[in-house]
């Protein structure tokens, strides 16, 4: 299957479904597509996914991101975000997050200019903006993503890998002691009236005065 994908036009919030695409045909097309595009990707056992996200669906994952690290960076703990590289696994799966983030196994991939899941870790903790109702968890389960955040109309859920699937949970793992579920929606809202710069300040100090974790 050779699609001249470049010539196909995906509407912003809109999704273009493929049908028994193959890992090589996959492959083939993010080449083509290469890695300086607005769309995502995700192929799961066969479909391939095609969404073109919306203005508000990257300016919220923007602030997010800036908001993880900013909290990291308060926390002094070490992190490497690649935003949305993408992740492929056993020839059957493959996904490109909003946003995603090593921790825990930073030290692992550190340095690293290329990664290989046979190999090396997935992402700590991955980060789903839904505005364009896109969201994979089957396939970051299949990753082995441990923590998965999905941001839905104006609510953060918090998801842990239990076995081959999510459940919610009220903390996050890796953040403990911190009410983020409650607080980084609000400050997402409030970057939208103040600005990004204002914002991120407030929650540098939001975080100090909560004292870091637990």
């Amino acid at each position: 299957m050779l699609l001249e994908l470049r010539r196909l036009e995906v509407p912003a919030g809109q999704r273009l479904l493929l049908r028994d695409v193959t890992w090589q045909e996959f492959e083939t097309i993010l080449d083509e597509l290469g890695e300086h595009r607005g769309a995502r990707l995700a192929y799961e056992q066969g479909t391939l996914e095609i969404m073109m996200p919306l203005p508000e669906h990257e300016d919220d994952k923007e602030i997010i991101g800036d908001l993880i690290k900013a909290l990291l960076e308060e926390l002094d703990i070490e992190f490497r975000s690649l935003g949305s590289t993408t992740f492929k696994k056993a020839k059957t799966q493959g996904l490109e997050p909003d946003q995603c983030f090593y921790i825990q196994h930073e030290g692992d991939i550190r340095g690293k200019p290329r990664l290989d899941l046979t190999i090396d870790p997935p992402p700590d903790l991955a980060i789903e903006i839904d505005v364009t109702s896109r969201t994979h968890p089957s396939i970051y389960a299949a990753l082995g993503v441990p923590e998965l955040w999905q941001f839905d109309r104006g609510l953060l859920h918090i998801q842990v890998l239990q076995g081959d699937r999510y459940e919610q949970v009220a903390e996050s793992p890796t953040f403990p002691g911190l009410p983020l579920a409650e607080v980084l929606p609000r400050y997402l809202v409030e970057s939208k009236t103040i600005g990004r710069n204002k914002t991120v300040k407030a929650f540098r100090q939001w975080v100090r005065a909560k004292g870091g974790m637990g």
